[in-house]
């Protein structure tokens, strides 16, 4: 287990080196073809480094760090796009906003103020619930297998927002960033929309937007006009999402995709632009109340999850241990007695 930190510090070191030539070499070019074929390599490093590792959270936070988000925002600053260009005036500032997955918020006077108490109770709520989480495990012989996957969807939530909220704490106790946050309350969600665009992971979402929206939907634009141009790119995003999920869920498992994710991502996908064409066709006084549609989109988050998202991971042995066993496994790798 200690080899397996030393290579993980080895490989960001690696990553710290590549970011270093991206923001004093191929800063320098100018923006399209000829930056895009300077980052080629990096791009490759950055998808080959995830198979280095065999303890999954270090293969999933690689994964997403930098073979996910880091290379998309390279992608975005070949085309001198926002959040790498123009290169921040310091070179920490650059590596942080292109291998950690964080976002900058723009301040206001009204956002000046501390953090609500609310947030910190729901935080450490979140917490204990992982640790119960984390406990009943140990029984899950004794579980329904359904209960099981529900369990284990739940945990992965918690532990996502954890580690995202670990990575900007460090940002902004480094950098001085104020960060906005990766995660926005999802259980109080009022429909797939506003789960998928405005509550879940908007890390991933802020990235997918200028990569794959914005660009399928000038193009659609023109063949569809503007009314509708939406609907292709919202459908191309979950796509590409489906994708990358695909790709992790391979460094995770090392076994053949079996594209259970992708369709998942795809399911959802559908049902967001069909989502929106009835909100363009139905009056605000004809459709549901929020609370009602909000639980029905939880419940369809759910069931399709325990369908096509959580059983490729679960069949191949990824829940058999949570992130606080391997944390411990790797402390005790790194002592000497």
């Amino acid at each position: 287990m200690a080899n397996e930190l030393h290579n993980f510090i080895k490989v960001w070191i690696l990553a710290i080196i590549s970011l270093c030539y991206c923001f004093y070499i191929s800063s320098k070019l100018p923006k399209g073809i000829f930056k895009l074929i300077s980052l080629t390599p990096i791009f490759i490093f950055f998808l080959y480094v995830p198979l280095t590792f065999s303890t999954a959270p270090l293969v999933g936070i690689t994964a997403f760090f930098l073979s996910w988000l880091a290379n998309f925002k390279l992608l975005l600053f070949c085309f001198d796009q926002p959040p790498l260009s123009p290169p921040p005036s310091n070179l920490f500032h650059f590596i942080s906003l292109a291998s950690l997955p964080i976002k900058p918020k723009q301040k206001t006077p009204s956002q000046n103020k501390s953090k609500p108490p609310q947030r910190s109770i729901l935080f450490a709520i979140k917490v204990l619930i992982l640790a119960l989480l984390y406990y009943c495990y140990s029984y899950k012989q004794n579980i329904d297998k359904n209960v099981v996957l529900v369990m284990f969807c739940v945990r992965i939530y918690i532990e996502l927002e954890l580690i995202l909220a670990l990575a900007g704490t460090l940002a902004r106790a480094m950098f001085g960033f104020e960060i906005e946050p990766q995660f926005n309350e999802p259980y109080f969600v009022t429909s797939l929309q506003d789960f998928w665009g405005r509550r879940w992971n908007l890390m991933v979402t802020s990235i997918l937007r200028p990569t794959v929206y914005y660009p399928i939907r000038r193009i659609s634009t023109r063949l569809l006009g503007s009314r509708w141009a939406s609907l292709p790119a919202i459908v191309a995003v979950f796509v590409v999402s489906g994708l990358m999920h695909e790709l992790i869920f391979y460094y995770l498992t090392r076994v053949a995709p079996t594209w259970e994710v992708t369709w998942f991502f795809i399911l959802h996908g559908v049902a967001v632009a069909a989502e929106v064409v009835v909100k363009k066709l139905v009056p605000d006084k004809m459709r549901l109340h929020p609370v009602v549609s909000g639980a029905l989109a939880l419940g369809f988050v759910a069931v399709t999850a325990v369908w096509l998202f959580l059983p490729q991971l679960v069949r191949n042995g990824v829940d058999e241990k949570n992130f606080g066993e391997y944390s411990m496994d790797l402390i005790k790798g790194l002592l000497p007695f």
